[in-house]
């Protein structure tokens, strides 16, 4: 029975459905996928950089965790699409880590070994798009009640609020 019902990790996976009123749904997926954009609004990005190991895309990414915590880093692959699905056009994109021999832990920053996410926008209607991400990490160490509770109730909205003002800012930039 243990795979029918997998031990309990104690750790949260995280499903989210918001709305970016003002931003169409390519301009949030553009957005999304610009990892050289991201560095200049993501204030949590310390390094990002996408290159190719034995022909696969592979991105790395080191992320900000406040004091005393060690930053976290990842190591994924990940891949868009855009699709028809009925004549609405939805957005998806897919996100895993994988283990990579040529991008090795640094010293003094914990690998999330453990990483899946999925993303979904489509048009509002309006003008706006629609948002859903499923979010799983483990994070390793012992992260703190207090920083857990905050990535559910603040984090997450103010990357809303922060991609959003990017979304604005990403015409005048590019």
């Amino acid at each position: 029975l243990p795979i029918l019902f997998p031990q309990q990790s104690g750790l949260y996976e995280y499903k989210i459905f918001g709305g970016l009123a003002d931003c169409a749904p390519k301009l949030c997926a553009d957005v999304y996928m610009d990892l050289d954009f991201r560095k200049q609004w993501d204030q949590y990005v310390k390094e990002l950089y996408e290159k190719t190991y034995d022909g696969e895309k592979v991105i790395y990414w080191e992320v900000k965790y406040p004091f005393p915590l060690s930053n976290r880093d990842y190591v994924y692959i990940r891949e868009c699409r855009e699709m028809d699905v009925d004549g609405r056009k939805i957005w998806v994109v897919l996100a895993q880590s994988v283990s990579v021999p040529q991008c090795p832990e640094k010293p003094g920053i914990i690998r999330v070994k453990s990483y899946k996410q999925s993303l979904v926008i489509e048009s509002d209607g309006k003008t706006g798009s629609k948002v859903y991400m499923y979010y799983f990490d483990n994070p390793g160490g012992m992260i703190p009640l207090w920083l857990v509770n905050w990535a559910a109730k603040s984090g997450v909205p103010t990357f809303l609020k922060d991609m959003q003002k990017a979304c604005h800012n990403y015409s005048k930039s590019t």
